[in-house]
């Protein structure tokens, strides 16, 4: 609207409220001269006013765009803008108002925006509007609205575009928060939308729940593609001026609306690209599953304080059985650093589906069937008539039949997943193996401190030791798209490493070498291991990264040495008191050697901790006394070290049973350590003892996903099934840990314990009746002694106890 009719409006306003009521209507008349637009707009803020009484806190004038936008309507209704006959007000905002309309030509529907004067007053901006829209308009995606034409009509722009049945995001939201599989099958389409604008140079720059619509056949469109470039270098109003005036009013809410969803750089005024989106798209995300924007403010100044100076509260904290993959994708994608965050839209797309496909993994049909119907149901509830309603069945019907029919595929690898597999000890002496698995697990530790890359834990890895696998049959029971395999020849104090990353899919080498040092060059071999796999695999490193990868834990080779064969002790399979015994004398020792050895303390503390916890070894307080003096040690000498952090949470979770502590710091761990499975595992024993059961799994689906062959782990989860009675779960884990040791007595007897639970005698019976366990199978001949009990043979318990 121009400033001189806004000001006529308001001048006329203010004297008729000035009058008693009686004499109004006659005075607006003669003060309008016959113009009934006019008329009509001042008629509309007096009306406001009247009812608002003496009560009223914000005058009519502050409010008057919005009271305007109804009579504008009116006055368009009827009216052909070019060749498009406007039906019906379809919305309004900051951007404009959208009308549904008929093409005259065509005979189709089509939905038309009408651009504000505010915006389109500008020739330079609007020049660079129109190039960019252009761009927008020949994007062809299934995902993104298709533009049909950018025109003008004297002084009003419009874009015509395919108009779409079905709600926005933001109107699905306000009715209630969206379900995880909801919100992961909307972010994938809207992912891809902005993959497809991204490749051929278009950034959305406005991504929020408005621009988001969903149609009843379960498909996403994405609008407004370059419209915001109308708004860039434009001022953000002065707060204090903002009510002031309805003009600055309206565009005050124009700010506030759009700014929750602003990248960092976006509300410095710096320029954006693709990463800005990637940021909105977070928010976005976020939104859709907690039910609230990550960053808040009352005011467009306290929510952009909020976006640069604040995280946002923990999806768990919202929604506790949150996957913890999911929040991962959403730390990378809302870093303020945008160097930190995913670098394309492709790379978050990728875990999206990834997450996507492995939910869809875990689910039955059934629950296949009722995402599939959900967001339609949404839709369907809010929309008229019968054909919409048809659509609708028609689509469930759809998904039934999919559903009944197909098995959806296994979702293929992360292209920038890995497992390191256990190196060959080529040393003449065979005693060195500690030394040839000690620097497996350094370049496998150094992996893990990537954000960008999947890694997964030695535990599973190692039980490939003496392999006879073809090596894409290993990767697939991993979950990995390559391997790395190598070797390490030790002569005195030469050391000879051999490494190649394979491509496991068609066992292509993607890089290999062969690196002849002294011992005291070691770390610098891993460290360009590290960084050379990092590169091949196209992994974003952080500036952090970089420098925790290249870290020398010691300069001591004796201690580093010590600290090796310790480490061996620590990751034996079996926790037996003389593994635990083993680790001790040599950590110890590789700490009195260095005592700034900051990792080998951290290692100390975990293993006593562990030891105090299973009681493999003595409790006793001296031994919790060192465990407690190992992770401070750590933590004093390098206090961003994950290692050092996990050690103290494990303290006072095993400890002290300190919960709230723990996991205080097993969540600042987490950042450093992102691949490392005993974190998840240690924040799903804390879960399981507070009785948060469905938090527990999920952390130890996150744990299984990084480390999917360690049967300590896999038993762990099956007896939190066993606790909580769903049996058939069980059952089933303890069937992946007899996949991995088919002859595992405890994990037999645990089948035979789950026969006793449900009353089957005989079933147990025959699968403990093959089982002769011996002094140091505990579960398996506990397990025999209550069936002995259960079936009334106390002769039998006797020997066996």
């Amino acid at each position: 609207m121009e400033p001189g009719r806004w000001a006529r409006i308001t001048d006329i306003y203010h004297a008729t409220i000035a009058r008693p009521p009686e004499e109004r209507v006659s005075f607006v008349g003669q003060e309008c001269h016959g113009d009934e637009t006019l008329r009509r707009q001042v008629e509309a803020m007096v009306k406001s006013h009247e009812r608002s009484g003496d009560f009223i806190e914000t005058p009519a004038f502050a409010i008057a765009p919005e009271l305007l936008i109804e009579v504008q309507t009116i006055d368009l209704i009827g009216q052909s803008i070019g060749h498009y006959q406007i039906e019906s007000l379809l919305g309004a905002g900051g951007m404009g108002e959208v009308y549904l309309a008929r093409d005259e030509r065509l005979g189709r529907k089509v939905a038309l925006k009408l651009l504000p004067e505010h915006l389109t007053a500008d020739e330079t901006q609007l020049s660079r509007f129109k190039a960019e829209a252009r761009s927008a308009s020949a994007l062809n995606h299934p995902n993104i609205l298709t533009v049909y034409e950018i025109g003008a009509e004297g002084n009003r722009h419009f874009i015509a575009t395919e108009f779409i049945e079905g709600i926005t995001l933001r109107a699905s939201l306000t009715r209630e928060r969206m379900n995880l599989q909801d919100a992961l099958e909307i972010a994938v389409q809207v992912a891809s939308a902005l993959a497809a604008a991204h490749e051929t140079g278009v950034v959305h720059r406005d991504m929020k729940p408005e621009n988001i619509m969903l149609r009843p056949d379960g498909y996403v469109k994405v609008l407004d593609f370059g419209i915001a470039k109308l708004t860039e270098q434009r001022p953000v109003p002065d707060l204090d001026e903002i009510g002031t005036t309805a003009v600055l009013q309206t565009r005050a809410g124009l700010v506030l609306g759009t700014a929750r969803y602003m990248s960092p750089e976006q509300t410095r005024g710096q320029t954006v690209d693709a990463r800005s989106d990637i940021w909105s798209l977070g928010v976005v995300i976020y939104e859709m599953i907690a039910g609230i924007p990550p960053f808040h403010g009352k005011t467009p100044s306290d929510c952009i304080a909020s976006i640069l100076t604040t995280q946002p509260p923990p999806l768990s904290g919202v929604l506790p059985e949150v996957p913890l993959n999911l929040e991962s994708i959403l730390q990378k994608a809302l870093r303020k650093n945008s160097d930190e965050r995913y670098q394309t839209i492709k790379e978050m797309l990728a875990d999206l589906r990834n997450l996507k496909g492995e939910l869809e993994a875990e689910g039955s049909s059934p629950q296949t069937k009722a995402r599939a119907e959900s967001i339609v149901s949404k839709i369907k509830r809010h929309k008229r008539g019968v054909l919409l309603t048809l659509a609708a069945a028609l689509l469930a019907a759809a998904a039934f039949a999919y559903s009944f029919y197909f098995v959806a595929p296994a979702p293929s690898p992360n292209e920038k997943s890995i497992a390191v597999l256990p190196f060959e000890n080529r040393s003449e002496d065979k005693s060195n193996a500690y030394f040839t698995d000690g620097v497996q697990d350094e370049i496998l530790t150094r992996l893990s401190k990537i954000r960008d890359l999947k890694v997964i834990s030695r535990t599973s890895t190692q039980r490939y030791k003496n392999r006879s696998q073809k090596l894409s049959e290993i990767a697939n029971e991993l979950g990995v798209a390559n391997l790395l395999e190598g070797s390490v020849q030790k002569t005195n104090d030469q050391v000879r490493i051999n490494v190649q990353l394979i491509r496991a899919a068609n066992d292509s080498h993607l890089w290999a070498e062969t690196f002849d040092r002294k011992l005291t060059d070691i770390f610098s071999v891993e460290t360009e291991v590290a960084k050379a796999i990092a590169d091949q695999l196209r992994a974003h490193l952080t500036g952090q990264e970089e420098q925790v990868i290249a870290a020398r834990p010691t300069d001591n080779p004796e201690a580093y040495d010590a600290y090796l064969r310790g480490l061996a002790y620590s990751l034996k399979t079996a926790n037996t008191p003389a593994n635990a015994l083993g680790a001790q004398k040599y950590l110890r020792e590789a700490v009195k050697l260095d005592p700034k050895f900051a990792l080998s303390w951290a290692l100390l503390s975990y293993v006593d901790a562990r030891g105090y916890n299973s009681l493999y070894l003595q409790p006793t307080v001296a031994l919790r006394e060192e465990a407690r003096q190992a992770a401070e040690t750590a933590l004093t000498l390098q206090p961003n070290l994950g290692e050092a952090l996990h050690a103290k949470g494990f303290y006072h979770y095993a400890c002290l049973k300190d919960y709230d502590t723990a996991v205080r710091y097993f969540e600042q761990a987490r950042q450093l350590l992102p691949n490392s499975s005993r974190i998840p595992e240690s924040l799903a024993y804390v879960a399981r003892r507070r009785g948060q059961w469905d938090r527990s799994e999920s952390y130890f689906n996150e744990a299984e996903r990084l480390d999917p062959r360690n049967v300590f782990l896999l038993t762990s989860h099956a007896q939190s099934y066993m606790i909580l009675r769903r049996f058939p779960e069980a059952l089933r884990k303890f069937d992946q840990v007899l996949d991995i040791t088919p002859d595992d007595l405890d994990t037999l007897a645990n089948k035979a314990a789950i026969a006793q639970a449900e009353g089957d005698l005989p079933r147990a019976a025959a699968l403990l009746a093959p089982l002769h366990p011996n002094a140091d199978d505990t579960t398996a001949l506990e397990i025999q002694v209550y069936q002995a009990i259960l079936e009334r043979r106390p002769a039998q318990i006797i020997p066996r106890l």
